[in-house]
């Protein structure tokens, strides 16, 4: 089964007044949705956009695994870990809460700061904070963390990349267009596929495609 949302169809967050537009693709906050609470692992994914100067300030997580790509501009993060950096586009950043951390991410760049953001549900709560930031990540790369796999694939137009045969699969277009059994999907669609094998990503223009892979049961 695939189930496409589409960019428009997300939650609307964040403090726009504040210079943060967010788009939840589930159950958020104010948005309760009892019917789209997580997808498999998944517990969010968010589209963060961040004018120069605005920011989240310091706020606690525990029990998620935090994974962040940055599609334009420069991220800033301090954790209670004290973890200082600046993660830029095409970087992929992963926080483990685990018992607990509190962190703070800011646009202290000069234009603006666009980024993804994914939290897990790991199988095993506790364990201790760990933070990690990958430069550069590889077209095709995949990067594990308690949950799930992700992959990143930046395709040109044309171009093509299969989707994991896992119980759960997630892709998010976070830019361009691609196309998935027969369905067109834009700059913030995603697709949700339970039960489909040998699917495979065509781009029908440039563009970067996040996919989980994730475990029945999870």
């Amino acid at each position: 089964m695939i189930r496409i949302q589409r960019a428009a169809e997300r939650y609307p967050g964040g403090d726009p007044a504040a210079g943060i537009e967010t788009r939840h693709a589930l159950s958020f906050g104010p948005h309760y949705d009892p019917d789209n609470l997580r997808f498999g692992s998944l517990i969010a994914c968010n589209e963060e956009r961040l004018a120069p100067g605005a920011g989240f300030d310091e706020h606690p997580h525990s029990h998620t695994e935090i994974v962040t790509w940055v599609v334009e501009g420069e991220l800033t993060h301090r954790d209670s870990a004290g973890h200082a950096t600046v993660v830029r586009a095409g970087d992929l950043q992963h926080l483990s809460a685990a018992a607990g951390v509190r962190h703070v991410e800011r646009n202290d760049g000069a234009g603006p700061l666009v980024f993804v953001q994914m939290w897990l549900a790991p199988p095993e709560p506790g364990g201790e904070p760990s933070y990690e930031v990958v430069r550069g990540v590889a077209d095709g790369a995949s990067y594990a963390v308690p949950g799930g796999t992700l992959r990143v694939h930046r395709l040109e137009r044309g171009g093509r990349a299969p989707l994991p045969d896992g119980d759960f699969v997630y892709a998010h277009v976070a830019r361009g267009a691609v196309r998935v059994d027969g369905e067109e999907l834009t700059t913030g669609d995603a697709a949700r596929v339970t039960g489909a094998k040998g699917l495979t990503l065509f781009a029908t223009g440039d563009a970067e495609v996040l996919t989980w892979e994730m475990r029945g049961g999870s």
